[in-house]
Protein backbone atom coordinates (compact mmCIF):
# COMPACT_ATOMS: atom_id res chain seq x y z
CA UNK A 1 0.00 0.00 0.00
CA UNK A 2 3.00 2.35 0.72
CA UNK A 3 4.71 1.79 -2.48
CA UNK A 4 1.23 2.30 -4.35
CA UNK A 5 0.54 6.16 -2.52
CA UNK A 6 4.67 6.50 -3.50
CA UNK A 7 3.64 5.41 -7.31
CA UNK A 8 0.83 8.36 -7.23
CA UNK A 9 2.96 11.06 -6.10
CA UNK A 10 3.25 13.96 -9.00
CA UNK A 11 6.73 13.36 -9.45
CA UNK A 12 6.56 9.77 -9.64
CA UNK A 13 5.15 10.21 -12.79
CA UNK A 14 7.92 11.97 -14.32
CA UNK A 15 10.68 9.96 -15.72
CA UNK A 16 14.57 10.59 -14.87
CA UNK A 17 17.19 12.24 -17.16
CA UNK A 18 20.84 11.51 -16.80
CA UNK A 19 24.03 13.88 -17.23
CA UNK A 20 27.61 14.43 -16.73
CA UNK A 21 27.90 16.57 -13.25
CA UNK A 22 28.75 20.12 -13.51
CA UNK A 23 29.22 20.12 -9.52
CA UNK A 24 32.77 21.60 -8.18
CA UNK A 25 33.41 18.36 -6.09
CA UNK A 26 32.77 16.16 -8.80
CA UNK A 27 35.18 17.86 -11.89
CA UNK A 28 37.85 15.55 -11.18
CA UNK A 29 36.18 12.34 -11.18
CA UNK A 30 35.68 10.18 -14.70
CA UNK A 31 31.99 10.01 -16.01
CA UNK A 32 30.20 11.17 -12.78
CA UNK A 33 26.30 11.46 -13.35
CA UNK A 34 23.54 13.39 -11.67
CA UNK A 35 19.97 12.10 -12.09
CA UNK A 36 17.47 14.69 -12.23
CA UNK A 37 13.40 14.85 -12.98
CA UNK A 38 13.10 15.47 -16.74
CA UNK A 39 10.55 18.84 -15.78
CA UNK A 40 10.36 19.08 -19.83
CA UNK A 41 7.47 16.33 -19.63
CA UNK A 42 4.48 17.83 -18.00
CA UNK A 43 2.10 15.84 -16.74
CA UNK A 44 -1.72 16.45 -18.55
CA UNK A 45 -4.62 14.81 -19.15
CA UNK A 46 -5.63 13.35 -22.37
CA UNK A 47 -7.01 15.83 -24.80
CA UNK A 48 -10.35 13.66 -25.53
CA UNK A 49 -11.08 13.15 -21.87
CA UNK A 50 -9.61 17.02 -21.15
CA UNK A 51 -12.57 18.09 -23.35
CA UNK A 52 -15.61 16.06 -22.57
CA UNK A 53 -17.58 16.71 -19.55
CA UNK A 54 -18.72 13.25 -19.01
CA UNK A 55 -15.11 12.68 -17.06
CA UNK A 56 -15.99 15.75 -14.51
CA UNK A 57 -17.54 16.92 -12.11
CA UNK A 58 -18.37 20.34 -10.35
CA UNK A 59 -16.58 21.20 -6.87
CA UNK A 60 -17.30 24.27 -5.05
CA UNK A 61 -13.39 24.59 -3.09
CA UNK A 62 -14.73 25.69 0.70
CA UNK A 63 -12.98 28.08 2.75
CA UNK A 64 -9.38 27.57 3.16
CA UNK A 65 -9.37 24.22 1.36
CA UNK A 66 -6.14 23.06 0.11
CA UNK A 67 -5.75 20.57 -3.41
CA UNK A 68 -4.32 17.94 -0.98
CA UNK A 69 -7.24 18.71 1.17
CA UNK A 70 -9.43 18.48 -1.80
CA UNK A 71 -7.91 15.25 -3.07
CA UNK A 72 -8.01 13.25 0.43
CA UNK A 73 -11.76 14.00 0.02
CA UNK A 74 -12.31 13.17 -2.90
CA UNK A 75 -9.83 10.33 -4.08
CA UNK A 76 -8.97 9.56 -0.45
CA UNK A 77 -5.10 10.25 -1.16
CA UNK A 78 -3.63 13.55 -0.65
CA UNK A 79 -0.60 12.72 -2.87
CA UNK A 80 -3.24 12.98 -5.97
CA UNK A 81 -3.59 16.74 -4.82
CA UNK A 82 -1.56 16.90 -8.54
CA UNK A 83 -4.65 15.43 -10.36
CA UNK A 84 -7.09 18.18 -8.83
CA UNK A 85 -4.99 20.81 -10.24
CA UNK A 86 -4.28 18.76 -13.70
CA UNK A 87 -8.06 18.87 -13.95
CA UNK A 88 -8.38 22.55 -14.48
CA UNK A 89 -4.88 23.31 -16.03
CA UNK A 90 -3.80 25.32 -12.98
CA UNK A 91 -0.17 25.57 -13.41
CA UNK A 92 0.57 28.71 -10.53
CA UNK A 93 -1.12 27.88 -7.25
CA UNK A 94 -0.85 31.14 -5.71
CA UNK A 95 -2.47 33.18 -8.25
CA UNK A 96 -5.12 30.38 -9.83
CA UNK A 97 -5.80 28.54 -6.38
CA UNK A 98 -8.27 30.57 -3.91
CA UNK A 99 -5.99 32.65 -1.58
CA UNK A 100 -6.31 31.95 2.53
CA UNK A 101 -8.72 34.17 4.38
CA UNK A 102 -5.77 35.47 6.19
CA UNK A 103 -2.87 36.36 3.39
CA UNK A 104 -6.28 37.55 1.33
CA UNK A 105 -6.87 40.15 3.98
CA UNK A 106 -3.12 41.00 4.42
CA UNK A 107 -2.84 40.98 0.33
CA UNK A 108 -5.73 43.71 0.37
CA UNK A 109 -4.59 46.01 3.13
CA UNK A 110 -0.93 46.24 1.34
CA UNK A 111 -2.76 47.00 -1.90
CA UNK A 112 -5.37 49.44 -1.02
CA UNK A 113 -2.88 51.12 1.91
CA UNK A 114 -6.53 52.01 4.40
CA UNK A 115 -9.81 50.92 4.84
CA UNK A 116 -11.49 53.73 3.18
CA UNK A 117 -9.90 52.87 0.21
CA UNK A 118 -10.36 49.50 -0.02
CA UNK A 119 -14.63 49.87 1.02
CA UNK A 120 -14.73 53.03 -1.36
CA UNK A 121 -16.06 52.60 -4.86
CA UNK A 122 -14.61 51.06 -7.75
CA UNK A 123 -17.74 50.81 -9.83
CA UNK A 124 -21.33 50.58 -10.83
CA UNK A 125 -23.39 47.60 -12.78
CA UNK A 126 -26.28 46.92 -14.23
CA UNK A 127 -29.44 44.93 -12.28
CA UNK A 128 -31.04 42.83 -14.66
CA UNK A 129 -34.28 44.59 -16.40
CA UNK A 130 -37.27 42.16 -17.99
CA UNK A 131 -40.55 44.17 -19.58
CA UNK A 132 -44.06 42.91 -18.47
CA UNK A 133 -44.18 39.83 -20.29
CA UNK A 134 -40.48 38.62 -19.19
CA UNK A 135 -38.54 39.41 -22.11
CA UNK A 136 -34.50 40.51 -20.93
CA UNK A 137 -34.29 44.35 -21.77
CA UNK A 138 -31.47 44.79 -20.11
CA UNK A 139 -28.62 41.64 -18.32
CA UNK A 140 -27.09 42.11 -14.88
CA UNK A 141 -23.52 42.83 -14.53
CA UNK A 142 -22.85 45.67 -16.91
CA UNK A 143 -20.22 48.44 -15.93
CA UNK A 144 -22.16 51.67 -16.63
CA UNK A 145 -22.08 55.29 -14.66
CA UNK A 146 -23.92 55.34 -10.97
CA UNK A 147 -26.86 57.32 -13.08
CA UNK A 148 -27.40 55.05 -15.91
CA UNK A 149 -31.03 54.56 -17.22
CA UNK A 150 -32.91 53.25 -20.34
CA UNK A 151 -35.44 53.97 -22.41
CA UNK A 152 -37.35 50.52 -24.26
CA UNK A 153 -40.57 49.80 -25.63
CA UNK A 154 -42.86 46.90 -23.24
CA UNK A 155 -43.38 44.30 -25.76
CA UNK A 156 -46.54 43.60 -23.39
CA UNK A 157 -47.94 47.10 -23.43
CA UNK A 158 -46.88 47.98 -26.33
CA UNK A 159 -45.57 51.38 -23.94
CA UNK A 160 -42.63 53.09 -23.75
CA UNK A 161 -41.41 53.11 -20.33
CA UNK A 162 -38.21 55.02 -18.88
CA UNK A 163 -35.95 53.15 -16.07
CA UNK A 164 -34.02 55.08 -13.69
CA UNK A 165 -32.29 53.40 -10.00
CA UNK A 166 -31.21 50.52 -12.15
CA UNK A 167 -27.52 50.12 -11.15
CA UNK A 168 -25.72 49.17 -8.19
CA UNK A 169 -22.13 49.93 -6.94
CA UNK A 170 -19.31 47.58 -6.56
CA UNK A 171 -16.61 48.20 -3.75
CA UNK A 172 -12.91 47.39 -4.05
CA UNK A 173 -13.66 44.92 -1.80
CA UNK A 174 -16.34 42.98 -3.67
CA UNK A 175 -14.04 43.42 -7.12
CA UNK A 176 -11.38 41.73 -5.58
CA UNK A 177 -13.51 38.69 -3.27
CA UNK A 178 -15.45 38.15 -6.56
CA UNK A 179 -11.91 37.52 -8.55
CA UNK A 180 -11.61 35.10 -5.72
CA UNK A 181 -15.06 33.20 -5.60
CA UNK A 182 -14.33 32.36 -8.82
CA UNK A 183 -11.14 30.48 -8.59
CA UNK A 184 -13.58 28.48 -6.04
CA UNK A 185 -16.02 26.76 -8.75
CA UNK A 186 -13.28 24.04 -10.12
CA UNK A 187 -13.83 20.62 -12.56
CA UNK A 188 -12.47 17.31 -11.17
CA UNK A 189 -11.89 14.21 -12.69
CA UNK A 190 -14.33 11.34 -11.66
CA UNK A 191 -12.68 8.84 -9.22
CA UNK A 192 -13.78 5.98 -11.38
CA UNK A 193 -11.62 7.34 -14.14
CA UNK A 194 -8.44 7.83 -12.19
CA UNK A 195 -6.92 4.38 -13.43
CA UNK A 196 -7.44 5.30 -16.99
CA UNK A 197 -5.56 8.52 -16.79
CA UNK A 198 -2.54 6.82 -14.58
CA UNK A 199 -2.36 4.41 -17.36
CA UNK A 200 -2.28 6.96 -19.94
CA UNK A 201 0.32 8.89 -18.33
CA UNK A 202 2.79 6.02 -17.87
CA UNK A 203 2.68 5.80 -21.46
CA UNK A 204 2.97 9.10 -21.77
CA UNK A 205 5.92 9.44 -19.71
CA UNK A 206 7.84 6.48 -20.66
CA UNK A 207 11.30 6.91 -23.35
CA UNK A 208 10.83 5.39 -26.59
CA UNK A 209 13.15 2.81 -27.63
CA UNK A 210 15.80 3.85 -30.85
CA UNK A 211 18.10 6.79 -28.75
CA UNK A 212 21.47 6.55 -27.92
CA UNK A 213 20.46 8.09 -24.95
CA UNK A 214 17.83 5.22 -24.48
CA UNK A 215 18.56 3.32 -21.04
CA UNK A 216 14.88 1.92 -19.81
CA UNK A 217 11.28 3.37 -20.20
CA UNK A 218 12.32 5.86 -17.29
CA UNK A 219 15.59 6.61 -18.02
CA UNK A 220 17.74 8.68 -20.55
CA UNK A 221 21.56 8.96 -19.96
CA UNK A 222 23.67 12.00 -22.17
CA UNK A 223 27.25 12.28 -22.07
CA UNK A 224 26.49 15.50 -23.67
CA UNK A 225 26.02 17.93 -20.38
CA UNK A 226 24.04 20.27 -22.85
CA UNK A 227 21.90 18.09 -23.99
CA UNK A 228 18.20 18.19 -22.56
CA UNK A 229 14.83 16.23 -24.16
CA UNK A 230 11.41 17.19 -24.63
Amino acid sequence: MESLKKSLKYFAQIPDFRYISQLDEDKDLVNSYISVKNLFRRVKIREDIFSSLVFFTNYDIVGDERPDQVAKKIYNDESLDWVVLISNNILNVRDEWPTPQRVFDEYLLEKYKTYDNLYSVKCYKTVEVRDSIGNLVLPKGLDVDSDYSIKYLDAGTNNEVVRTNITYSITNYEDEEEKENNKRNIFLLKPEYLAILLNDIKSIMAYKKGSSQFVTKTLLKADNPNFFTY
